[in-house]
């Protein structure tokens, strides 16, 4: 969830404690199966990188495959004012990783019968105003729903962040804001949607969204250092948060954990939140905590009603390492940046929590540490385009997250580049017929007639983008 402020976006040097095998719930004998040690020095360089640069003031990682752990340690500062280093069992506020613990939460209530995924909205929270739409309990948890996120309302987010205002006042807000789109027809990431889905599990369950996770949860995975995000409450081992000034690093602002709630309001620790993957995944087939059906629904993107694929399931992203799935989420909150990741053919577990928001992104660290524990993967050949490229070209708009998103498309030199909200010019890869990429982006044009694909002589009406956490759909308005 990226909870930050608009203008978002030093001190200590890199602290290490070892880990504590007793006190680590995923740990076997750590010498059954271990990292080389120049894989642990290329970890702990990670690391140390951007503490020692002063982006960042601390950090806790855990790197666990099966039962073995191979490497959980804490680098740089948990306080900066009082010189605290980072301490095992470190706690952070770990944003958007909550989503999952609210998926499963939907998913446990809906093999217990006590409501469906096909649930209208409405049956829950018959005050929503939906028009003559239907938006399903399924469409909140992959993004689909079309209603407003709360935290692209940059007035309403900045100033409502700090303050202690009954809960339905922010739904109030978001709910008279227009639709984006339709519900399953494009896809935005959407933390109004996690934020109703915690309502509904409230009215579902007959408990606090709090009690539900931390019960029902937290202490069926054994997750002993886990809790509902408070800020009046008393935290042991609980790292400040910071984000970086032009001076170096200073306290994050307050935000009141009304507001991220269902969608970003958990805190947890590296250790804690490999026992959840092993309770959530198990060992890659599906864990204790769901039933192997709801296991699957969980991690099985679902289509849009188009039967167009998307990267995203329920509260959790599922992307490709090396034609193998890997499973995950990342968060980002007022002075926190977080990433949990799973490689089911490795039976491998990645926690990054990092104690600055803005400074470092924990994502890149998290891919970097599977790199150094995988292998790094060589980049895929391009493939000559063949073709007419002069057909895509033009330009395309939608919406996105929060915005209006312009892509305007060229041909140039028998190829395609593009740029996307003022950004630099990209040279698209071609993935055959009428799909292209840069990186992770996946591009795909919908013509306004009939063609065998690779340009052909028909126009383009449409631009797909898929960006993992977003599927927008762009209609052509220029050449």
């Amino acid at each position: 969830m990226r909870l930050e402020r608009f203008a978002i976006l030093a001190v200590g040097v890199a602290g290490c404690a070892p880990p504590d095998p007793a006190s680590d719930p995923a740990a076997s004998d750590a010498s059954a199966a271990s990292l080389a040690p120049d894989q642990i020095d290329a970890i702990h360089q990670i690391a140390a990188a951007p503490i020692e640069a002063g982006r960042t003031a601390g950090m806790s990682i855990a790197v666990v495959r099966g039962t073995d752990t191979l490497l959980i340690e804490e680098f740089g500062h948990a306080d900066l004012e009082l010189g605290v280093l980072t301490p095992p069992d470190a706690v952070y506020e770990v944003g958007s990783v909550t989503k999952q613990f609210t998926a499963a939460a939907v998913l446990l209530l809906h093999e217990e019968g006590k409501l469906s995924l096909d649930d209208p909205l409405t049956r829950w929270l018959p005050d929503y105003p939906v028009g003559d739409r239907t938006v399903t309990v399924r469409r909140l948890l992959d993004h689909t729903s079309g209603i407003k996120g709360y935290t692209e309302m940059e007035h309403l987010w900045v100033e409502l962040a700090p303050l202690d205002l009954p809960r339905d006042t922010l739904v109030t807000l978001f709910a008279a804001e227009p639709f984006e789109f339709e519900p399953g027809t494009a896809m935005t990431y959407n933390n109004s949607a996690y934020f109703l889905a915690g309502l509904v599990i409230e009215a579902a369950s007959g408990m606090s969204y709090e009690d539900f996770v931390e019960e029902r949860l937290f202490a069926e995975a054994g997750m002993e250092n886990s809790r509902y995000c408070h800020k009046d409450e008393l935290t042991p081992n609980r790292a400040k948060g910071y984000e970086p000034g032009d001076d170096g690093l200073h306290p994050a602002p307050y935000l009141d954990h009304q507001w991220p709630y269902a969608a970003g309001s958990l805190c947890s620790t590296v250790r804690d939140l490999v026992a959840w993957n092993q309770a959530l995944h198990g060992d890659g087939e599906g864990g204790e905590i769901l039933s192997p059906e709801s296991y699957r629904l969980m991690i099985t993107p679902e289509p849009l009603l188009d039967g167009t694929d998307l990267r995203y399931a329920k509260g959790l992203a599922v992307t490709d390492r090396d034609g193998t799935p890997r499973i995950g989420h990342g968060g980002g909150i007022f002075g926190y940046v977080s990433d949990l990741r799973y490689v089911p053919s490795e039976d491998l577990s990645i926690a990054v929590l990092i104690n600055t928001a803005g400074g470092a992104s924990s994502g890149g660290i998290a891919g970097r540490i599977e790199d150094v524990v995988l292998g790094e993967l060589a980049e895929p050949a391009a493939t000559p385009f063949e073709g007419d490229p002069s057909p895509y070209a033009g330009q395309y708009e939608g919406p996105a997250r929060g915005q209006r998103i312009t892509a305007t498309v060229a041909a140039e030199d028998g190829q395609l580049t593009i740029v996307t909200g003022g950004g630099e010019p990209a040279t698209l890869s071609w993935l055959g017929g009428d799909e292209f990429a840069d990186g992770r982006t996946l591009y795909r044009f919908i013509r306004g007639g009939d063609s065998d694909g690779a340009g052909g002589g028909a126009s383009f009406d449409e631009l797909r983008m898929d960006v993992v956490s977003g599927h927008f759909v762009l209609r052509r308005v220029g050449p």
